[in-house]
């Protein structure tokens, strides 16, 4: 009761890590979707249409041009009066001012009575005619305002800017006319004339603006009307000036209609459901093919970091119109899917991926055709990468079959092409040459993803395999039989990968390295021992037993020190397994008859091996440690020991938690045979010379 109670436990935390994955993979794409109903078609003056007929589906203004709309509302708010309000008190406090200071010290100054009436007069003239500041008078000269609107007793009368007065202005204009009139003008400039003179005209701000609105308002945006049904333009035309103009009045009605909240939330409830459909198709295709990524948090971060960066980058290009979405290298996707994991998870992914940014676009059909056919090569045309000149070769290939799709595409749409080729669409293929260049940097991205998802790509393992690297060279000086015995192991174990259908690099890499532990005793190991010298004689049977065990560990510590991938420490710590010792674990059985040892001081710390790889280096490595041991070398006695070995390998359940087959292993089997008796094939002997 216990176990189920904890597997119902485990199932429940299964769905809740689903279900908040399937949340949050489709809650990022869909918030980075484009809602606002905008107009994604690309067009410019004088270029042909690349789309399919477009036909008005509602009744839309044709709005005018914005250099027209410019100059017509410049023209409207040159002949603009703006509103300034009359302070008559400001007239009477200068005129009451006046007078208390003739009183108090101009007479002393002016020598009749005629220099105080002419001030008066002068002043009162001033002040009727307006004094504005000379800010706002600068601003009217700067607009070419030529009149105002001068509110008085909530009466709005125009006034000529030319008839207002500043300060400056109407202090020159009492001087002068003084000087007219045979009035002295240093007499008068001794009354402090300017003290008496202030603006009386104020701007009315809020009263102009509103003004200023309501005008603009009443502006006709429009200059003709398009019916619903009407063409506007059909593929290959050339874009005239008028027909731009009706393109982008249909872009901002679009965005218009689609400003209301009930259709942004309709579309936003159609992008989930749709998000939400494939994404679960998505998880159930993992589910039922590939339930072991679920275990594995490196390949499913990976899969489902693709799939939301191209949505993102998609909508992105699609939401601030950049440039076009065929420059982006969507082939890259199952490239490096197919890199690290595997082909059909790879065409899943790209397919649905695909179909997810497809819905950024105004015509996504043609954009679907020709990445999922470009994908499909992409898989197909690099199945292990090992080289850089693959990647060009598929980046080639991809930009072929984006070409090619597409040029079909346009013989069955476009109906002048018979009599006229120019009219293709060259910037296209432009596009696709450049989606192929950014493809090659497809290469130093897997390395980044590899350090980053813990993944190990061919390209690590084919550097691994050198044998000049600083750590195999360093073996093959220091347990140089070990080191032929891995090569001879690598050997055999990459043909037997190739023949199941196992990943033949990674066994090969995995078998260089699986004994590299010895070095740290190499004369405990008899491929290393020269002549008749044997430490084990010096030792207990559990001691010599730890000691080779040891060889796993002392191999897992250097694999630590040189930074190795786990994928080749698994196969450090699988290839003996849980299996013992036998040549020590029997001698101690044999010299302690009806005892029994302690089983873990003769038995390797595992685990068994739970790749087919991992089976493979196993099998091989005891069959050819084992074939350095016949006393002679016939296809029987090979024969015999291969099935041997293997077969109680088998019956110990070394196999068992490793997806291998009967069938994988018989084939394994004769693969070993065929090997073993070429490489210890006898020779002929040469006969000598007769003298």
């Amino acid at each position: 009761m216990e176990h189920l109670k904890k597997k119902k436990s485990f199932s429940w935390r299964d769905l809740l890590y689903k279900a908040l994955l399937f949340v949050g993979t489709v809650a990022l794409i869909v918030y980075f979707l484009p809602r606002d109903g905008k107009f994604n078609y690309q067009f410019d003056i004088n270029k042909p249409w690349k789309y399919g007929q477009l036909i008005a589906t509602f009744n839309f203004p044709i709005y005018k041009e914005e250099a027209t709309v410019k100059r017509e509302q410049d023209s409207l708010m040159a002949s603009f009066q703006p509103y300034y309000e009359l302070n008559k008190a400001i007239e009477k406090d200068a005129l009451s001012k006046l007078k208390e200071n003739y009183h108090a010290n101009l007479k002393g100054i002016l020598p009749s009575t005629d220099y105080l009436r002419y001030i008066e007069r002068m002043l009162k003239e001033i002040y009727q005619s307006g004094i504005v500041s000379t800010e706002n008078m600068d601003e009217l000269l700067k607009d070419s305002t030529a009149s105002i609107m001068v509110i008085d007793d909530k009466l709005a009368n125009p006034k000529a800017t030319d008839q207002l007065y500043t300060v400056k202005k109407a202090y020159e204009h009492l001087l002068v006319t003084a000087d007219s009139l045979h009035l002295k003008q240093d007499i008068l400039r001794q009354c402090a004339l300017n003290e008496y003179i202030t603006p009386n005209l104020i701007f009315d701000q809020q009263r102009t603006e509103a003004a200023q609105k309501e005008i603009l308002s009443n502006y006709p945006w429009a200059n003709g009307l398009v019916v619903s049904g009407q063409k506007i333009v059909d593929r290959g035309e050339m874009i005239s000036p008028e027909t731009y103009n009706i393109l982008e009045s249909l872009r901002k009605e679009s965005i218009k209609r689609n400003e209301s909240i009930g259709q942004n939330r309709l579309i936003l409830g159609g992008q989930i459901l749709f998000v939400g459909m494939l994404i679960m198709c998505f998880m159930l295709y993992l589910d039922l093919f590939r339930k072991d990524y679920y275990q594995l948090k490196g390949s499913l971060s990976l899969l489902f970091t693709l799939i939301v960066f191209y949505n993102i980058v998609t909508a992105f290009m699609v939401s601030h119109n950049l440039s076009n979405v065929y420059v982006i290298p969507y082939a890259m996707l199952p490239i490096i899917i197919r890199v690290f994991l595997d082909s059909r998870t790879a065409f899943i992914t790209h397919t649905v991926t695909i179909l997810l940014c497809s819905i950024s676009l105004r015509f996504p059909h043609e954009f679907i055709l020709t990445q999922l056919a470009a994908g499909l090569i992409a898989i197909f045309s690099l199945r292990e990468l090992s080289q850089r000149s693959q990647l060009f070769r598929t980046a080639v290939l991809v930009i072929l079959t984006y070409a090619t799709i597409y040029f079909a595409f346009e013989l069955m749409t476009e109906n002048d092409l018979s009599n006229d080729f120019s009219k293709l669409n060259v910037r296209m293929y432009t596009y696709f040459i450049i989606n192929g260049i950014l493809l090659l940097f497809a290469y130093p991205l897997l390395f980044i993803l590899e350090k980053t998802f813990g993944f190990t790509s061919n390209v690590t393992l084919i550097e691994l395999s050198n044998i000049n690297n600083d750590l195999l060279r360093q073996m093959s000086e220091t347990v140089p039989g070990t080191f032929q015995h891995s090569m001879q192991v690598a050997n055999l174990a990459a043909e037997a990968a190739i023949r199941i259908g196992a990943k033949s690099q990674l066994v090969r890499t995995g078998a260089l390295y699986h004994d590299i532990g010895k070095m740290e005793n190499p004369v405990f190991f008899t491929e290393n021992q020269s002549g008749s010298i044997n430490p084990h004689k010096n030792l207990s049977h559990e001691q010599s037993s730890q000691v080779v065990i040891n060889h796993v560990t002392d191999g897992l510590k250097l694999a630590d020190k040189h930074n190795l991938p786990k994928v080749i420490k698994d196969f450090i710590s699988t290839h003996h397994g849980r299996g013992k010792t036998k040549f020590f674990y029997i001698s101690w059985k044999n010299e302690h008859p009806g005892e029994e040892p302690d089983e873990e001081l003769f038995t390797y710390p595992g685990p068994n091996p739970f790749t087919k790889e991992q089976a493979i280096l196993m099998m091989a490595d005891a069959v050819e440690a084992a074939s350095r041991s016949l006393p002679e070398y016939t296809e029987e006695s090979i024969s015999n020991l291969v099935d041997k070995i293997i077969d109680s390998q088998v019956a110990e359940g070394y196999f068992k938690e490793c997806p291998i087959t009967f069938k994988d292993i018989a084939i394994v089997k004769a693969v070993f045979k065929e090997k073993l008796k070429i490489a210890y094939h006898t020779r002929i002997s040469y006969p000598e010379l007769k003298k």
